[in-house]
């Protein structure tokens, strides 16, 4: 019996021995990545997001879209104008880390961190649209806008494809590159599905940026737009007309003497810069609206001109909005026809906030609410359940990181965001996670939106704010050099100095400015040692680079 036992686990392990065992395991499937960017989209122009305009139901596809994933309430941008915070996404790091302050900044090729790293993962990187880093993406596809400083246009632009010489914007004709018929938001769309469909290896997994131009002023939409929102009243929001205790002797000057020339209005407040400069001139009437009645704004009150105005921007900005969804809708569904959807990770995200007449402002620039909230949200059935919010705080340094611990790499070092796949994953902040957000706008009184240069930190309950007037080069000095010719600026205008203080627990439209309320003293102090120690940790001090600067603060520091 023993040896008929004995030969019976021979014949069996003879058996199993000659089935062929894999030399190893396939590896897990790479996820495809797909970030879109929009280009001044703020929350208030969705529903997830609640606002006064979300009943108008500006975003249903980008809302289904959220819905299947992670909904974040907190994500801020750390200095808010295009290209700066570009800047930051695509290298990980804050402004005076990466060397990008304002709108004349740039990113070398070599310093692109986050589409390297992709490639060092197995990525097929692609970007489209709108770039406006001037130097040569480090994509393995891209097919970028070229004219007007790689702003684009809206209407048959100008694009420069991988496969073309290129030169930076400061040293190529306005117009180098091929011209493309059509409006922005469907050219580049038509662009990316022609990627997709035959231009990209199959066999590989795909990094893509797809970057609208919309909804960025002058706010030019499709023709098919015209009636969307015709005959709907926009929602107002009502600081539109009573700023209350807003702002301080830095953004209106002292007895409100400077509250004609700081910050672009709805209204005809600012005299220098106002909406209705723009969007009732001729010029911009007959590219958006050739059939509107422009008369209609004649001998108007001015509470009635600044109801007139905010209705046109509101319908032109949202116009272009519903290009930006329909086109998202037409990348959605070659995904889902391919079978390429549940394995694609989806993120979608605008360049920073954008001021919808709230205080009587347009434009970003703010730290503002409004200006400094980014909209994000992130999809992927895998590994992030669907109908997720959280209100944990993160910013544009933390996106770079955490597509590349998405990829399965780990971020480099050079890089001062931190991943937040733990939060995707879970739904739960880390023990050690950040409870705050540093903000710096560097670019001092520029291109007549005249917004005096400030800094601050936001945590999820207060907001401190230090306007320090002054620009980053010292215009007093007279060996000093800066671009004297850039369009509408008033650099060499110093503004006044303030602080300013928002309790958002009970004041979430920031309509009260309660640094010097004695009840707030402590909560004050305390977030001055973060402040102090958030510009330490991140390379943001001005003493040796800007003494001038750092002049005005340790004056005005305790003030």
């Amino acid at each position: 019996m023993l040896k008929l036992f004995s030969f019976s686990f021979l014949v069996i392990l003879s058996v199993f021995s000659c089935k062929k065992v894999p030399e190893k395991i396939e590896e897990e499937k790479k996820p495809n990545i797909i970030y879109i960017m929009s280009d001044d989209h703020t929350t208030q122009a969705f529903g997830i997001y609640g606002s006064r305009l979300a009943g108008l139901n500006p975003t249903p596809t980008l809302d289904a879209i959220a819905k299947e994933g992670m909904i974040f309430e907190n994500c801020f941008v750390t200095n808010s104008i295009c290209t700066p915070s570009r800047a930051t996404i695509i290298t990980g790091q804050y402004s005076q880390a990466n060397g990008v302050l304002d709108l004349e900044g740039n990113v070398a090729t070599s310093n692109q961190y986050l589409p390297a790293e992709m490639k060092k993962l197995g990525y097929q990187t692609a970007l489209v649209g709108k770039w406006h880093l001037t130097h040569q993406p480090n994509f393995d596809y891209y097919n970028i806008f070229t004219e007007h400083h790689q702003q684009g246009s809206y209407f048959d632009p100008y694009l420069t494809e991988s496969t073309m010489h290129y030169e930076p914007f400061n040293s190529m004709p306005d117009y180098e590159g091929k011209q493309y018929k059509g409006h922005s938001s469907d050219v580049i769309t038509d662009i990316i599905l022609d990627w997709l469909k035959n231009k990209r290896d199959k066999n590989k997994p795909f990094f893509l940026m797809h970057q609208f131009k919309a909804p960025h002023d002058d706010f030019e939409y499709a023709p098919r737009y015209k009636d969307y929102l015709k005959d709907i009243f926009i929602p107002e929001p009502s600081s539109l007309y009573d700023n209350k205790n807003n702002g301080s002797v830095a953004t209106r000057g002292k007895n409100d003497s400077l509250l004609s020339v700081i910050g672009s209005s709805v209204s005809k407040r600012n005299t220098i810069r106002n909406m209705g400069m723009r969007i009732w001139s001729t010029e911009f009437t007959s590219r958006n609206n050739p059939d509107f009645d422009i008369d209609r704004t004649k001998n108007l009150s001015d509470r009635e001109h600044t109801q007139e105005t905010y209705q046109e921007y509101l319908k032109r900005y949202l116009r272009c909005v519903k290009g930006v969804d329909d086109n998202v809708a037409r990348l959605i569904d070659y995904l889902k026809k391919e079978g390429l959807y549940e394995n694609t990770i989806i993120v979608y995200t605008g360049d920073q906030g954008f001021m919808l007449g709230e205080h009587d402002y347009i434009d970003k620039r703010w730290m503002y609410d409004e200006s400094m909230r980014m909209p994000f949200f992130v999809r992927y059935p895998e590994k992030i359940k669907a109908g997720l919010r959280t209100d944990a705080i993160i910013n544009n340094t933390d996106f770079a990181p955490t597509l590349i611990d998405l990829a399965g790499g780990q971020a480099p070092e050079q890089m001062q965001g931190h991943s937040f796949k733990h939060i995707l994953q879970t739904g739960q902040e880390p023990e050690d996670w950040q409870q705050s957000t540093y903000y710096r706008y560097w670019m001092h009184m520029a291109h007549a939106h005249a917004n005096p240069a400030h800094f601050g930190i936001r945590t999820k309950q207060y907001k401190l704010i230090f306007f320090y007037g002054k620009y980053w080069v010292d215009t007093k000095d007279p060996d000093a050099d800066w671009n004297k010719k850039s369009w509408g600026n008033r650099f060499e205008l110093d503004t006044p100095v303030a602080w300013e203080f928002y309790d958002l627990s009970v004041d979430p439209k920031e309509m009260n400015n309660a640094y010097k309320d004695p009840k707030y003293k402590d909560i004050i102090t305390n977030l001055k040692t973060q402040l102090l120690a958030k510009r330490k940790e991140l390379d943001e001090e001005d003493k040796e680079r800007y003494p001038h600067i750092q002049k005005v603060i340790d004056i005005h520091w305790n003030d």
